[in-house]
């Protein structure tokens, strides 16, 4: 929907009660305590894609920070859509981001913490439809990327994301008046943006501003949401227009596919995008043809996306002969699920919080890195998390961290951390080089793998540096593996739990944590 410079002199009504309803809406946002939260979670995100060359490892970070979004992004990874029926479940975050790329899981992310911050709203079948608006544009708009000329074009599925924010917070806060707009602008579509401003007191797009503002999203992401000019487009001469454009594109191409009336005398969907293609198809490279192939893209990676957030969608779309497909929507009972992947996560845990089936997620972390190991570009960091995620999860620890020697200062720092806290304990996680008498200089002198189930007992604790009780003081388990190669000792990995574990480390776990440690070292040794 293309907005005028000015509303028509006729839908104006008087400033008081036109600005009555945003600032209204504005407050009960302000005031509703889960805003502010969504609003920091997006914004780092969005911090995220611009930061160091570590943003991977930071995005791991975040997403295994939240279970719900975890479990979220490791269904969506096991989809058909994204993973072979042959190839293991994806268990891991690390995985995802490698089998998935960075930008999908950060732009599947985003999405999500969206879709968690309004879809339990009480109007959840109109608030479920915009996000599902919003879900469809992000896809559009990472379908153009992969053919985008510009930096980091990858940055359009986010404004594609936020383009009917607006809409989403008003279905949210404000249903009556959501319903109210739709009525009358399903009456006096030609009047659609007036009819917006008349009763909200300013259009979607700039009420869905004003948050973004609140939330301090980047500038350039809410300049990328400005409306275009009339008519048909010339092609973008710089990256900010080309962001623009697209997200234009993909928000009213996502309006006519969630929102349109479908019966059967329509015609087809390609044909009613024909006014899309005659604007746009010259400045983004879009023709009949192209646009038939995107349609069938979109419609599968939307439905993946919604469905791993428990959100239905509508079953309508275009078929290979451009004739449009119509069905009832399937209940969930009759879905098939991913249960390979779900049920690893959702198995037993003994009272340790080491999960029942163990061995499983230790298997699949083990072919996950004899994948990684087997292409051709393997960056180190990236290994260590992966490595260091199944040991975490796979064992259920609250705590786990990669140590490497520092030569230059004699010591052994922590690299790469993860579980409860990991930042401030990563910190605290030096130990001198030379020889002491403690449990970690024991392992690695002798090379030998410690797996201590109660570490209150009187002669672990007589082992234990100072640093580490004061640390970690409630560490009522753990365990340290060694990397040594030809005698010499590269660092350790050391995790633990709150708990005592008395269940032990049976001998087929014992093996793939080896395999896992021999895969580390032969990644280190290749370096």
């Amino acid at each position: 929907m293309t907005e005028p410079s000015k509303p028509s002199e006729a839908l104006k009504v008087p400033s008081l009660a036109a600005t009555s309803a945003k600032d209204r809406l504005l407050a009960k946002i302000q005031e509703d305590p889960s805003m502010p939260t969504l609003g920091v979670a997006v914004a780092k995100v969005v911090e995220i894609t611009s930061s160091s060359a570590d943003s991977v490892s930071t995005l791991a970070h975040f997403v295994l920070a939240d279970v719900a979004l975890t479990q979220k992004i490791l269904r969506l990874s096991n989809t058909i859509h994204y993973r072979n029926v042959s190839s293991p479940p994806v268990t891991t975050i690390s995985r995802a981001i490698y089998l998935l790329g960075f930008n999908a899981i950060k732009n599947s992310a985003m999405a999500m913490l969206l879709v968690d911050g309004f879809a339990n709203k009480r109007q959840a079948y109109n608030v479920r439809k915009e996000l599902i608006h919003s879900l469809c544009a992000s896809m559009i708009a990472s379908e153009l990327a992969r053919q985008g000329k510009f930096p980091d074009a990858e940055e359009c599925a986010v404004v594609a994301l936020f383009k009917n924010i607006g809409k989403v917070l008003v279905a949210s806060f404000d249903h009556q008046l959501h319903e109210q707009i739709r009525v009358r602008q399903t009456v006096e579509p030609e009047q659609a943006w007036e009819i917006v401003t008349a009763l909200l007191g300013c259009s979607y797009q700039r009420f869905g501003e004003l948050v973004l503002q609140e939330w301090k999203m980047p500038e350039g992401i809410i300049q990328a949401l400005q409306p275009l000019p009339h008519g048909e487009l010339k092609k973008a001469t710089h990256r900010m227009e080309w962001l623009r454009q697209v997200a234009s594109f993909s928000d009213e191409l996502a309006s006519l596919l969630i929102h349109g009336e479908y019966d059967e005398s329509n015609a087809d969907m390609v044909a009613r995008c024909e006014p899309l293609i005659k604007r746009y198809g010259r400045c983004l490279e879009v023709d009949q043809e192209s646009l038939e192939d995107m349609l069938r893209r979109v419609e599968t990676e939307t439905r993946q996306l919604a469905n791993s957030m428990d959100i239905a969608m509508p079953s309508f779309w275009t078929d290979g002969a451009n004739a449009q497909i119509r069905v009832s929507e399937i209940g969930s009972e009759f879905m098939l699920r991913n249960l390979d992947a779900e049920s690893m996560h959702e198995a037993p845990r003994y009272p340790s919080g080491k999960p029942s089936n163990a061995r499983d997620l230790l298997l699949a972390g083990v072919q996950d890195v004899t994948q990684m190991l087997a292409a051709d570009q393997v960056k180190l960091n990236d290994m260590f998390l992966l490595v260091l995620e199944t040991l975490y999860t796979g064992l259920g620890f609250r705590f786990a961290t990669i140590c490497l020697r520092d030569v230059q200062h004699s010591r052994y720092t922590a690299r790469a951390s993860l579980g409860h806290l990991y930042m401030e304990r990563q910190k605290g996680f030096v130990l001198p080089t030379s020889p002491e008498d403690t449990l970690f200089h024991v392992a690695m002198i002798n090379n030998n793998d410690l797996v201590v189930a109660n570490a209150l007992h009187p002669k672990i604790q007589g082992l234990l540096p100072a640093w580490h009780k004061k640390l970690l003081p409630d560490t009522r388990s753990f365990m340290i593996l060694p990397l040594v190669v030809n005698h010499k000792p590269l660092g350790f990995f050391y995790a633990d739990r709150v708990h005592t574990a008395e269940e032990g480390v049976p001998a087929d776990e014992t093996s793939l944590i080896k395999t896992l440690k021999s895969q580390l070292i032969t990644a280190i040794v290749r370096k």
